[in-house]
């Protein structure tokens, strides 16, 4: 359970950290600039930390799936980027790649003929 709570803070300051980015204008602003250190350095961490009982793939694949979609969407709330069906699309596609992901994981959950 301690793997996901790091797995969770690793999304959570990956999404601070480009958030940072973003405001940051080309490192131009200093303290953005320093968040985007932080916040990434902190992800990492944290990452890092989730690997030690999460498997790569999986926990990879959460941490930038979700992170992508969350920033993706703060970037249309905040900043007015543009959303179209496309983008809906993309989204949905990297959420249900994570849960294709995250059922994988657990091939003895399944019955011989969902496999």
């Amino acid at each position: 359970m301690k793997s996901y709570i790091y797995l969770a803070m690793a999304i959570c300051f990956e999404i601070f950290g480009t958030t940072m980015l973003k405001l940051s204008d080309g490192f131009t602003n200093l303290l953005p600039g320093l968040g985007v250190i932080t916040g990434m350095g902190l992800s990492f961490y944290s990452l890092s930390m989730s690997l030690r009982v999460i498997p790569l793939s999986f926990a990879y694949a959460v941490w930038s799936g979700v992170g992508t979609a969350i920033t993706a969407l703060l970037g249309v709330v905040v900043w007015g980027d543009p959303f179209t069906f496309v983008s809906f699309i993309g989204i949905a596609a990297i959420i249900g790649g994570v849960v294709l992901l995250n059922a994988s994981n657990h091939p003895e959950k399944a019955s011989p003929g969902q496999l």
